[in-house]
């Protein structure tokens, strides 16, 4: 009857079922059958023993069996936990089906149904441990871990066959939502392995100088390193569909964020503010979640970022009202100390036998640092320009220095200048370099600046030449029949001057030359507008002066060193040809040229000219300025020579234009 009644039962549950034999049974029957063999040669074993001459030999012997003994028993525990582990995947099928079995009954057993939620709660417990050690370090949790989540699937799969069925008995353990305990079993080990992460231990990152420091740090260092782990071992162990990977992203988004709106407090010190200003907005999106390794894997665009909105722009403000103060302040103390030194009366130092001021590199540096700090710390860069635009405030202030400087007069005020043009190229390289911080308008004010502050040097330095006094007796009889060097005269005071030019430095040196030489011809230019020939003698004679007079000057100013191109003595030449050329279509071309060539030439430019040919009519005056008005609009766009003839000062013309009596065709 008990094995009648043994068989009208289902099997007993399957963990004791497949489960090993008694406790101690297969050690028991290895000893006895051991036993039995050592007394079978024990007796005979000791008639043998006078044998045994080499123990040395016995001994290694003795001890190599030993090993083999030890590593079978390894091998033996290896087999046993994949037994172990094959047990837990077939733990769930098994009793999946037992259920289907028992409750397809008619009157199922209670102490059945007893026995088999006990066994899926033990399942339960098994797969939750599986998931609470997904982090662990041990070689094996892999396998466990997929074990584990095919098991949950499985459990899946079940609940949904139950939900089918509108009829019968449903077990008391159903739905089991395996799935719902895992993401709950996720989200707790999230927050776990965070807060874990948060506390602040003696030694860990002592480099970093506050304890809100050292939270952001291991948070975001966690973080990190548990996202690299899940994209690399643990996403295998899910199914693709499962998208573990973002489940996990979008689990440590939401308490990393929770962790630092805890640590963003009202009050939070300048530099904690920037260091989680810089783990918000530039650390943790580009350097966590655009990891080589993570990169197009994690939905980045559901995450958004680790602070709201509001709390996000009032660390932002906050950063951003402490650094304008410290930049204001480190520019205005560094243009001060370089004020000092002047007013001190001392030589600035040389180096390299050219005169140097640390003021542009310190400038530079101040800015770099604020700067690059800023573009990883605010998110929207438009808002830079409330730190550049302290740059534009300190140069307008250190122009204004630079004049007092030269209306002083000191004594040591041309070494200085000297000094601080080498600071102007410096800074002028740094900000047209400025193609991300700057706008091209608050660009456009700095170089317009430091051109002033460069013309200002450059005026101060070469003032004693007098250009215009130089030049007073350009366009006289005695210049014209060659009697009068006037030019000669003036490359001899220029020779002398930039003589004690020698300790400026050589770049410098080289714009200082172009621009005088540009000066010397502007003023040479001007005083020819304002001549007035009567005869073609004078056309004739005026014309081979300025030739001569402009191969003079463009071979001092290359001797002296100045590399740049010599247009200014083809301009000379150009105007030198106007005047010889008679026939007015030639003339007209010339000036049509001449107009494609500088683009700042004017109307009022063109009649000062033609009012240096009295030979020329009325009708040709007019035909030729309206050619040239016509004409120039062709290449205008595409012409790129520097400015000159806007610099040459006319308004006097249109004047004297007026006052003449013109006769014009009926046709114009």
């Amino acid at each position: 009857m008990e094995e009648q009644d043994g068989r009208s039962h289902l099997p007993p549950p399957l963990l004791l079922q497949d489960g090993p034999a008694p406790p101690g049974s297969y050690v028991r029957e290895q000893t006895e059958m051991s036993g039995g063999a050592e007394e079978n040669k024990g007796g005979g074993g000791r008639k043998r023993m006078p044998r045994l001459k080499i123990p040395a030999k016995i001994w290694r012997t003795h001890k190599k069996q030993n090993q083999h003994e030890e590593l079978d028993c390894v091998e033996k525990e290896g087999q046993k936990e994949e037994q172990q582990e094959e047990q837990q995947e077939e733990v769930c099928r098994r009793l999946i089906l037992r259920e289907e079995l028992l409750f397809s009954q008619d009157a199922p057993s209670e102490e059945e149904e007893e026995e088999l939620q006990r066994d899926v709660e033990t399942l339960t417990l098994q797969i939750k441990e599986a998931i609470e050690n997904t982090f662990s370090s041990s070689p094996t949790q892999q396998e466990v871990l997929r074990r584990a989540v095919a098991s949950i699937m499985q459990q899946e799969a079940q609940d949904r066959r139950w939900a089918e069925r509108p009829e019968g008995r449903v077990p008391a353990w159903r739905p089991l939502k395996s799935l719902s305990r895992h993401n709950a079993l996720l989200q707790n080990l999230v927050m776990s392995r965070l807060m874990d992460a948060a506390e602040d231990e003696p030694g860990g990152m002592d480099i970093l100088s506050s304890t809100v420091k050292r939270q952001v740090c291991r948070l975001g260092k966690r973080v990190k390193e548990d996202l690299l782990m899940v994209a690399k071992t643990v996403k295998d162990c899910y199914p693709p569909h499962m998208d573990i990977l973002n489940i996990y992203a979008g689990l440590y988004h939401q308490t990393f964020s929770v962790q630092l709106d805890q640590l963003a407090a009202p009050g939070l010190e300048p530099d904690d503010c920037s260091y989680l200003l810089y783990w918000v907005n530039h650390c943790y999106p580009q350097e966590i979640l655009r990891h080589e390794e993570l990169d197009g894997l994690i939905k980045t665009a559901c995450l958004g970022s680790l602070l709201l909105p509001d709390q996000l722009n009032l660390l932002e403000e906050q950063y951003l009202s402490y650094k304008e103060d410290k930049v204001r302040l480190w520019l205005n103390t560094a243009l001060k100390k370089e004020e000092d030194t002047w007013l001190s009366g001392s030589t600035p130092e040389l180096i390299d036998n050219y005169y140097f001021s640390p003021l542009a590199v310190d400038a530079i540096q101040v800015m770099n640092n604020f700067l690059t700090e800023f573009n990883v710390t605010i998110k929207d860069q438009s808002r830079i320009q409330r730190l550049t635009v302290h740059l534009e405030n300190f140069l307008c202030s250190y122009m204004k220095c630079v004049e007092e400087l030269v209306s002083r007069g000191q004594p040591n005020g041309h070494s200085v200048l000297k000094a601080q043009l080498v600071c102007e190229q410096q800074l002028r390289d740094y900000i047209t370099d400025q193609t991300g911080s700057l706008t091209e308008e608050q660009r456009c004010r700095c170089l317009r600046t430091l051109s002033a502050l460069k013309d200002c040097g450059y005026r101060s330095l070469t003032s004693p030449l007098q250009l215009k006094m130089c030049l007073r007796q350009l366009w006289t009889t005695s210049w014209m029949d060659g009697s009068l060097p006037v030019i000669d005269s003036l490359l001899d005071s220029l020779n002398q001057q930039l003589s004690g030019l020698t300790d400026l430095k050589p770049d410098c040196r080289q714009d200082l030359l172009a621009v005088l030489h540009q000066d010397v011809v502007l003023q040479y230019v001007k005083k020819m507008m304002k001549s007035r020939m009567k005869r073609r003698e004078e056309e004739l004679a005026g014309a081979q002066r300025m030739i001569e007079d402009a191969r003079k000057m463009d071979a001092f100013f290359l001797d002296e060193g100045c590399i740049q191109p010599s247009w200014l003595c083809e301009l000379l030449c150009s105007l030198a040809e106007i005047l010889q050329l008679q026939d007015p279509a030639s003339v007209q071309l010339e000036l049509v040229n001449l107009a494609r060539n500088f683009p700042d030439l004017s109307a009022a430019h063109v009649l000062a000219l033609l009012n240096l040919k009295p030979g020329l009519s009325a009708a040709d005056v007019q035909c030729i300025k309206r050619s040239v008005k016509e004409n120039r609009l062709l290449c205008v766009s595409a012409n790129h020579s520097p400015a000159f003839f806007s610099k040459v000062k006319v308004k006097w013309m249109n004047n004297k234009i007026n006052h003449m009596t013109l006769s014009k065709p009926k046709w114009l």
